[in-house]
């Protein structure tokens, strides 16, 4: 078939590689969100998707809004056949959905109806899911509530941030996006409706949202911390500065001293907060304007008091 792939951020370029790579199927554009500032000088940058493309020497399409009808003439003119999708992140009106003969499939990171939206992987870790997956399934109007083609499923492990477990999602799904392609193409797959159940919501984790609260049980912390990870970042407040959490680790064989919520502890190897339950163990910190660095490393240069508090 003859595809226009739509994508935007690092996750999306193995599916894109993946396609690339089918001798059965054609890449002959690329939808992607437009330039956006980056970095300290916050100079335009192309997003992953649009790099890779253009190394490849395929055409980047760029709508500010796919509504456009600059986009959507274009889109006509090049006469796709089905337009694979992962992590585009615009909604796509009805006038570009109708234009593909085999319409757009999107490559969502869940077992749907599981987790629909933008932030799959984060709820999932969020929700302390044990095991969540990937899905192709047919783009409609409805928040991605289209009939499903194909799922697999991962095991979300102990330690797993979002950014660990969405990374093994994007190789496997890319898998997965290839072998929707070949089915669709021979007419041997066919969309099958979402449940009525077991449906539930993943919107954006914002910045307010990854606040942690200490008064919360260390499981809570820990998920809070591992699903905000990388992005947009568990935090808490020092000294009046935000302070951003990458990692820790529940530490329930710490009980002396006994630890209110949020108050620290440290030994020369290591840095504890009180919780609502029991501590955890700091991994990796990074202060306002500074580098990530050891917990440790940075307890011993901020020079803890007896009594200090991590939070408001």
């Amino acid at each position: 078939m003859r595809l226009v792939f739509a994508g935007t951020p690092e996750v999306a370029v193995p599916a894109l590689d993946a396609l690339l790579a089918s001798d059965r199927h054609e890449v002959v554009a690329v939808v992607t969100r437009p330039d956006a500032p980056a970095g300290r000088g916050r100079k335009l940058v192309a997003s992953p998707v649009a790099e890779r493309a253009e190394e490849a020497g395929i055409e980047v399409l760029k709508p500010v809004k796919p509504r456009d009808e600059d986009f959507l003439a274009r889109l006509r003119e090049i006469a796709p056949d089905c337009c694979p999708v992962v992590a585009y992140g615009a909604l796509l009106p009805k006038a570009a959905l109708d234009i593909p003969a085999k319409g757009w499939v999107n490559l969502h990171f869940s077992l749907l109806p599981a987790w629909r939206g933008a932030a799959p992987v984060q709820h999932a870790v969020l929700a302390g899911d044990e095991v969540t997956g990937a899905s192709t399934f047919q783009i409609e109007t409805g928040l991605d509530s289209g009939p499903v083609y194909g799922v697999l499923t991962e095991e979300v492990r102990p330690t797993d941030t979002s950014g660990d477990l969405l990374t093994r999602l994007a190789f496997a799904g890319s898998g997965l996006l290839v072998a929707t392609m070949d089915g669709i193409e021979e007419g041997t797959l066919e969309a099958v409706p979402q449940p009525a159940e077991g449906v539930t919501l993943a919107p954006k984790i914002e910045v307010e949202d990854a606040k942690v609260d200490w008064a919360a049980p260390a499981l809570r912390v820990d998920r809070v911390i591992r699903g905000c990870a990388p992005a947009p970042g568990a935090w808490t407040v020092f000294r009046g500065e935000r302070l951003k959490l990458m990692s820790a680790a529940a530490a329930p064989g710490h009980t002396e001293p006994a630890l209110a919520p949020g108050e620290l502890a440290v030994t020369k190897k290591a840095v504890y907060v009180g919780t609502g339950s029991h501590p955890v163990e700091l991994g990796w910190v990074q202060p306002q304007g500074k580098k990530p660095m050891q917990a440790a490393d940075w307890a011993r240069g901020v020079r803890i008091g007896s009594g200090e508090l991590l939070g408001d």
